[in-house]
């Protein structure tokens, strides 16, 4: 036990400036999200409360050393559909805690065994399209304007909107104070990015992300005295629900409406928040374990009892369903989180604040905030990605760049699903042309063709076993060899026998087979 606490406390000077700047990531995403997934304003903190479970419990119970969960945008359209259908948000708790449940089962019957299926080129797809996303729809914010959700990441905005007219809108809404904000916020990012920066014993310790929030809530409380213009109020600042004594705070923690067990929508809606948010858990595993400079992997199924247990204790308490995210994973690897205690200390942190110092955080500027998302976008989404996965052939970067352009087209789920279509499109068709070697020879009494078959056919190899057979030259001699293979499909077997019984009787084909089980050793004239 003492050796797994020295483990989680052994990178401490890493994981508290990374659990510092994930948690300010976090803050208003946590906020956004719950806003445009309930619409009331009073359930705000049902994302702070989803956020700190993400963190804590998640964290704790989690193989994965720097995925970070938490409420996650795309579970927003979901979760309003199930508000409206159950009629209560304390219905919707319930089924929010079936959700846990049916994960945790997951989880024990290794289901979690699907996160090894995404092609890297998806994967690497995905975090591009992210960094994408997240650089447009935090422009607006960066010029002040806030009628979108903080971390939406769907094309078509619950207004009707979508990124590209966003963008021409916050042209017409543009503030000039949070201009000045953003600008400096970036410069100081880009700043504190710089090797000489880190060398400095300060920044070691304390990220430079803590000061920009600082020096964007000084700049925008200079504003109000100078220039009141400029100045930035409401929606454009963070809005953190404050309660004024320990009974107001208690109230906003809710418990689920156990009356609605009989109510057959919950356990629809509990499926496919089970569904979703386990598929948005699994692909943000497998993009982080991508993105982890040490390369460690992550037990997905440990991930899905981890996320179960989220879910569980987070409906039993009021929060919204969590998911892993990309978006704060990235964050906190890109701050230089080494272990899970920075996820942890995130949570604790999002924990304290909303108890101790909800009033000063609401003097946060959502510009300064939107610059540091910028930034993770940015880091998401390089150039030397797009052209490293280009030197990778038309294989690898087909797919890749579909899933780019069909997460910034549609939304996480719908642009993997396409993304996937054409990366097992890739896969079929190399699977169909190396599923056995081909030679010719010629001699005296006609050609002898032999095909070995590689060390695993199945039934995906059928075609362009088929496609030969039925190509090979009349009055020739075959050899299917399998003594290779460690397994063949019935499917295969069963294309051969009747190759052997019927095409190389009619074309005068002599067919021998070696090693192959279930067809019989010779066939034809």
């Amino acid at each position: 036990m003492s050796a797994s606490k020295n483990n989680l406390f052994s990178n401490l000077k890493y994981d508290f400036p990374a659990g510092l700047v994930v948690y300010l990531v976090a803050l208003p995403l946590c906020l956004g999200v719950a806003l445009a997934s309930t619409g009331r304003s009073d359930l705000l903190f049902s994302g702070i409360i989803a956020g700190v479970v993400g963190g804590i419990v998640v964290g704790l119970l989690s193989g994965s050393a720097l995925g970070v969960s938490g409420p996650a945008a795309g579970l927003v359209v979901i979760v309003l559909t199930a508000l409206e259908t159950l009629g209560s948000f304390e219905s919707f708790l319930l089924a929010v805690v079936i959700a846990g449940i049916l994960q945790i089962i997951a989880g024990f019957l290794k289901a979690g065994i699907i996160g090894y299926y995404f092609p890297s080129s998806v994967i690497k797809g995905m975090l591009a399209a992210i960094g994408i996303t997240l650089i447009l729809k935090e422009i607006p914010h960066a010029l002040g304007y806030d009628a979108d959700y903080m971390g939406d990441e769907a094309f078509v905005q619950n207004d009707g909107q979508n990124t590209f007219t966003e963008l021409i809108n916050a042209l017409d809404y543009t503030s000039m104070g949070a201009i000045i904000i953003s600008l400096v916020s970036l410069a100081l990012l880009i700043l504190f990015d710089k090797p000489f920066m880190k060398k400095i014993q300060l920044f070691k310790f304390l990220p430079g992300a803590l000061f920009v929030v600082l020096i964007g809530t000084f700049l925008n409380m200079l504003f109000i005295s100078v220039a009141p213009e400029w100045s930035l109020a409401g929606e454009h600042l963070v809005q953190l629900p404050v309660a004024t004594n320990v009974n107001e705070f208690l109230s906003f923690f809710k418990t689920p409406d156990f009356s609605a067990l009989t109510n057959v929508d919950v356990y629809t809606v509990a499926i496919t928040i089970a569904i979703v948010a386990s598929l948005e858990s699994l692909l943000s595993v497998e993009a982080t374990d991508k993105l982890d400079p040490l390369k460690r992997n992550t037990p997905t199924n440990r991930e899905l009892i981890a996320q179960g247990v989220g879910n569980l204790t987070s409906g039993l308490i009021g929060g919204l369903p969590i998911t892993q995210v990309i978006v704060r994973s990235s964050a906190n690897i890109a701050s230089g989180g080494k272990s899970k205690m920075a996820t942890v200390i995130h949570g604790v942190i999002l924990l304290l604040s909303a108890i101790i110092i909800p009033k000063y955080l609401n003097y946060v500027p959502l510009s300064c905030l939107a610059a540091i998302l910028l930034m993770v976008g940015y880091k998401l989404s390089k150039f030397s990605l797009y052209k490293g996965m280009y030197q990778l052939g038309k294989d690898q970067f087909l797919p890749f760049i579909v899933t780019v352009i069909a997460i910034l087209c549609t939304d996480l789920l719908k642009g993997i699903a396409i993304g996937m279509v054409v990366a097992i499109y890739f896969i079929l068709r190399k699977n169909y042309k190396h599923s056995y070697h081909y030679k010719k020879e010629e001699h005296r009494d006609g050609e002898v063709i032999t095909l070995v078959l590689s060390e695993e056919v199945t039934f995906l190899n059928k075609g362009s076993i088929g496609l030969t057979l039925d190509h090979l030259p009349s009055n020739s001699t075959v050899i299917i060899d399998g003594s290779k293979s460690v397994n063949i499909d019935y499917d295969v077997l069963e294309i051969i026998q009747d190759f052997k019984d019927h095409g190389a009787v009619q074309r005068n084909i002599t067919v021998e087979t070696k090693g192959i089980k279930g067809v019989s050793v010779v066939g034809g004239h």
